[in-house]
């Protein structure tokens, strides 16, 4: 494992490549649902956590 990594920081590669290998590196260290999940829900969860945290939103506070 370690020669591997080694002789992948010692290769000379393009800037195409490299971010490429990189972008490979992130989807396998973080999965790729993860990261599919962290793209589509991140503005989507903006919103909707405005709507569903303000007063009234829970059985407490609100309507019924």
């Amino acid at each position: 494992m370690n020669k591997q990594l080694s002789s992948l920081l010692h290769q000379e590669m393009t800037r195409k490549e490299f971010l490429t290998t990189l972008g490979f590196g992130l989807a396998t260290v973080c999965g790729l649902g993860g990261l599919l999940h962290f793209l589509t829900n991140k503005q989507s969860s903006l919103h909707q956590g405005s709507l569903m945290n303000g007063y009234g939103s829970s059985v407490y506070g609100g309507r019924q």
